[in-house]
């Protein structure tokens, strides 16, 4: 039901694509279960008033209207989904005034890491936006292929080990919104969620600083230790990050070559 409580314009788009498409579809979906049940009722055996007409086998204007009316709708949803499939592009930055924030995103077994490589903090299992501020994400896995969703802002990503993906999302309203795994990973898969905090850009910064003030850093050596493979983890702040830590996860599985993977049938629009 999040996805029908969008808080971001992409996903105000989304909710209006599928509304769109069900409503087209119900023109024919709605009329076939009427006929059906009326007919069954009209020419049950029991109605001798109803025509019986054992030769029938022709109409010309029955076929006008079965194939004109499903054709008509499918050529309006192949528009559709053709001019939105562009405009909502995962990989085209969003319109703004505002000075995107880059986040770098990397799937573990099973949680999720965030790195804001501009601010030099990273967190586990819990992202912070500001609002009306576009969102740059960097998307790779250091485990098995996930897929990155935060329903109510909209747009489902894949991410694979040794390459890239890439989204943008913008939060319009202030929220605290679920974050979780689209994609079955193994056992801990259910418990692979977050929270998306969009706030305003002072909270926004109260929250940096909140990060910057822990104890604990996030150099390459400590990233083994997160990395490795835990259920149900608890929200974690780094105060400092490796800058080379989100490409050299990425390289690892590349021979030590970075890949930004653009393949756009890797990509999955909620």
């Amino acid at each position: 039901m999040e996805l029908l409580d969008p808080k971001g314009s992409v996903g105000v788009a989304e909710k209006s694509l599928i509304a769109t498409s069900t409503w087209a579809m119900l023109i024919v979906v709605i009329p076939v279960i009427v006929l059906t049940l009326w007919f069954a009722f009209h020419y049950r055996a029991s109605n001798r008033s109803a025509t019986y007409a054992p030769k029938w086998s022709h109409s010309t204007a029955i076929e006008v209207v079965v194939w004109t009316i499903p054709t008509l709708i499918i050529l309006f949803l192949g528009v559709l989904t053709w001019n939105t499939t562009h405009e909502l592009d995962p990989y085209k930055p969003l319109e703004s005034n505002v000075k995107p924030i880059n986040v770098e995103v990397v799937a573990l077994d099973w949680k999720w890491l965030f790195i804001y490589p501009d601010l030099g903090i990273a967190t586990v299992n819990q992202l912070a936006v500001p609002v009306g501020t576009p969102v740059n994400f960097s998307i790779t896995s250091d485990s098995v292929m996930n897929s990155f969703f935060i329903p109510q802002l909209g747009t489902q990503v894949y991410a694979m080990a040794g390459m890239q993906t890439r989204l943008h999302l913008i939060a319009d309203h202030a929220g605290d919104y679920a974050g979780l795994s689209a994609n079955f990973s193994g056992k801990g898969f259910s418990d692979m969620k977050f929270r998306t905090l969009a706030t305003s850009q002072q909270d926004f910064d109260a929250w940096v600083q909140k990060v910057k003030a822990s104890q604990t850093q996030l150099s390459m050596d400590q990233y083994a230790t997160v990395a490795k493979p835990s259920e149900k983890a608890p929200v974690e702040y780094f105060s400092t990050v490796d800058p080379k830590l989100f490409n050299n996860i990425i390289a690892k599985y590349n021979n030590g070559h970075v890949t930004n993977f653009s393949d756009p049938s890797c990509v999955t629009k909620g």
